[in-house]
């Protein structure tokens, strides 16, 4: 059975696509002079949230949530770069499954896009492991250039589950960073962290400037400083 799932959208209101591995979604749009909300209807759950683009002077955030987690990377953006922006909608018409383009072995950080040097990936992956030791969470890095990306093929080579957080480290559409989150995560963590993260580390200037590894880098430590404080009222109030 099919369960609801709610989609908020704040201004500027972007032509919306949902492009799901799923055969079937339904979309309703509001009444007019109301917020921006649409609805769609998926088999599974995720949690996603879209980073706010670098020409945008108004927040922009996407959450999807319905129960239980199905984790629906669709081509290399999954949801999360695939909501918003007409230029989105031609360029990701068709979801990218290439396994062809996972490593042989295991990893928690896939660079596909050549972005990091082999240290670079050797530290994130070492700190990934060290999170996920002391605190149960996993996060997983995939930094590509779409459609250049093992797209769905990494749901079932990482295990995603409820208490997985992907990564996607993007600069095709602007902003490099959009985030996976899983329902376990989303109750713990302030929806708000993700686009505050976004909005730091992952605009175009930011990236263009430090170069995307530097973008990555600082994400991927925020991200672990943030899943590290205890959960509470102030958890993640600053981006560290």
């Amino acid at each position: 059975m099919m369960t609801s799932t709610t989609i908020t959208r704040y201004h500027p209101p972007y032509p919306l696509l949902l492009h799901n591995p799923s055969p079937f979604a339904t979309l309703t749009f509001p009444p007019p002079h109301s917020p921006h909300v649409r609805t769609f209807s998926l088999p599974k759950t995720l949690s996603c949230h879209l980073s706010p683009s670098h020409n945008t002077t108004t927040p922009l955030l996407t959450k999807i949530h319905s129960k239980p987690l199905h984790f629906a990377l669709s081509g290399a953006l999954s949801l999360c770069l695939l909501l918003g922006g007409a230029e989105i909608a031609q360029a990701a018409k068709v979801g990218v499954n290439k396994p062809e383009l996972l490593p042989k072995e295991f990893t928690t950080v896939i660079d596909v896009a050549g972005f990091l040097t082999d240290g670079q990936e050797k530290r994130l992956a070492q700190e990934i492991s060290a999170l996920e030791k002391d605190t149960g969470y996993k996060l997983r890095v995939l930094a590509q250039n779409y459609p250049v990306t093992p797209g769905l093929a990494v749901k079932d080579f990482w295990q995603v589950d409820d208490s997985t957080v992907v990564f996607v480290a993007d600069p095709t559409f602007g902003n490099i960073l959009n985030f996976n989150v899983g329902a376990s995560v989303d109750l713990d963590i302030p929806r708000s962290f993700w686009s505050r993260l976004a909005g730091k580390y992952g605009n175009i200037f930011y990236w263009r400037e430090k170069g995307e590894d530097a973008s990555i880098e600082s994400a991927v430590m925020a991200i672990s400083n943030c899943l590290r404080e205890p959960v509470g009222p102030n958890n993640c109030s600053e981006v560290k």
